[in-house]
């Protein structure tokens, strides 16, 4: 099968640091290519992909200072696949919202994966108005703001089987692990690690929206020994971070579309504790792989119940539920059921004899 993978430029594919979309992107790519498809890449120039890479600008715009619009470049992005088209037998897109108008007027078939938050106001007429746009949400939870989307199914995300896996170190603090943000709620994670006498580790970045939090609410907190601040990690890193961890911490205070750090976690044979939020109850299976709590207080509860978990059935759960290889499975089924839909059917024309008319 023929087909194209659109991701967005801000990060490159896989990205360095932070970037849980263009991660997901690159393990689905890797993931069809290894099953024998011909992929194709719209992505920054700066990716490393096995499939073939169609870089419509030459580095990830986070790094790129010159860049102050980034939707133009989205948008010279969509133009370029629009124009090669043809040449696929599908096309996924992982941009939102922004090919809806553009590709629904044309004959390939094509999906898009939402990876955001979908609560927000104008979501509303948008997806009324498109409607009928085939889209995969990534939980149910996230479809909830928006029954009227074109919904074909949930496909929870996967990463490589062997790229995180439990590591023989001694668990000796909490983690928190992706970005710090009030919605995150890693203020809430140090009061819980505090409550419980036990160091917490931080492994995140901190975008320009949210310095001000940063230097005004969760600086004042970090002292370098029972709160560190370690920064952004790569994935060659979190293996013996998560291995290290009694558990991860995921106090969020918002609809969590997803939280890949739950599932990379769950790789390394890592409890969750987290927050009843968004896709929460769907990635975590409470009392196997972690427990789901409503507040702060249930958080520390649930740490004092940590014994109960067997880090070989975490690491196990992982195997049977959140695997790339599974999550690429899933999208080919998506795939080819609507390659089906718009195939043209043939018509069956009975030959009829001549009609002998006397003459």
């Amino acid at each position: 099968m023929r087909i194209a993978q659109i991701a967005p430029l801000t990060e490159a594919i896989p990205p360095k640091l932070y970037g849980g979309t263009e991660r997901v992107v690159h393990w689905l790519t890797e993931e069809l290519v290894a099953l024998g498809h011909d992929i194709t890449l719209y992505a920054s120039g700066d990716s490393c992909t096995s499939a073939r890479l169609e870089a419509p600008w030459p580095k990830a715009l986070r790094f790129d200072g010159s860049i102050r619009d980034p939707n133009a470049l989205h948008m010279l992005m969509l133009e370029r696949v629009r124009q090669s088209a043809s040449e696929f037998d599908f096309l996924h897109f992982h941009l939102d919202y922004y090919p809806f108008s553009m590709f629904s007027r044309q004959p390939t078939p094509f999906v898009t994966t939402l990876h955001g938050r979908l609560d927000l106001p104008e979501h509303q007429p948008v997806f009324s108005i498109f409607s009928s746009i085939p889209v995969i949400s990534i939980s149910d939870a996230q479809r909830r703001p928006v029954p009227q989307a074109g919904w074909l199914r949930t496909i929870h995300h996967g990463l490589p089987e062997k790229l995180l896996t439990p590591q023989p170190v001694k668990q000796q603090y909490f983690a928190f692990l992706g970005r710090i943000a009030p919605e995150k709620g890693v203020d809430r994670a140090i009061r819980i690690a505090q409550q419980c006498g036990a160091p917490l580790k931080i492994a995140a970045k901190v975008d320009k929206v949210d310095r001000e939090y940063y230097d005004e609410k969760i600086r004042p907190l970090i002292d370098g020994s029972n709160v560190e601040y370690i920064g952004e990690i790569t994935d060659q890193q979190k293996s013996e971070f998560l291995s290290g961890a009694m558990a991860l911490l995921v106090p969020i205070d918002w609809p969590e579309p997803f939280g890949l750090v739950m599932i990379e976690a769950m790789a390394c044979g890592t409890p969750v504790i987290a927050f009843n939020r968004g896709s929460v109850p769907e990635v975590v299976d409470h009392g196997l792989t972690g427990f789901i709590v409503e507040d702060e207080k249930g958080a520390i509860g649930a740490i004092y119940r940590l014994s109960e978990l067997s880090r070989a059935k975490i690491r196990q759960r992982f195997e049977e539920r959140f695997t790339a290889r599974r999550m690429a499975q899933d999208y080919l089924a998506v795939y080819r059921s609507l390659m089906e839909k718009t195939a043209p059917r043939l018509r069956l024309v009975a030959n009829e004899a001549p009609s002998i008319q006397n003459t």
